[in-house]
């Protein structure tokens, strides 16, 4: 199974019509979203074609293929209009003999652990910045942000398939870092 993990599209229609091209050239079989799916929030400025409405009529004709966790500007008003589930804190998938624990980020993260074994995998969105850092007992990887990337990461997401997760440029979908579990 083929997994497209990304996060925080903030509401920007260019940017989910770009990752929904990247998730058929993909083929992916589901699309994670680690949250933050139409709102922008107090901090960050507004993204390129904001348009939460559009986004919304994007993504819910997907909704059997959508898994999402809760981000930090999700609210109870966007499951009303969302068809498929966003308001859960985290999610696990098991990926070869360990677990990835999926959350936003804003609530469990690297300064604070949820729960996890020796090599287990946590993944986070909500700093819109790319990582893979083992850690010694975990491994942290972030697939950075796809409308508002931060400390000069591209527009990114992240795919998942064989054990093997590369993160690519949203724009060009060049591969700019891989890891192997």
């Amino acid at each position: 199974m083929k997994f497209l993990i990304a996060s925080d599209i903030h509401g920007s229609a260019y940017y989910c019509e770009l990752l929904l091209k990247a998730f058929e050239t993909e083929k992916a079989d589901r699309l994670i979203l680690l949250g933050d799916i139409l709102y922008h929030g107090p901090r960050n400025d507004l993204p390129k074609d904001y348009a939460p409405k559009k986004v919304i009529e994007m993504l819910n004709p997907l909704r059997d293929k959508i898994l999402c966790v809760r981000g930090n500007c999700e609210a109870e008003v966007d499951q009303m209009v969302l068809e498929f589930p966003v308001l859960a804190d985290y999610a696990v998938l098991p990926v070869s003999d360990k677990i990835m624990y999926m959350t936003h980020g804003h609530k469990w993260g690297p300064q604070n652990l949820p729960p996890l074994c020796k090599g287990d995998i946590l993944i986070n969105g909500h700093t819109h910045v790319p990582k893979c850092e083992d850690n010694g007992s975990f491994i942290y990887m972030n697939c950075g942000s796809v409308s508002i990337p931060k400390e000069n990461s591209p527009h990114s997401f992240m795919t998942l398939e064989n054990g093997e997760f590369l993160w690519k440029n949203i724009e060009t979908n060049e591969v700019y870092n891989k890891f192997k579990v």
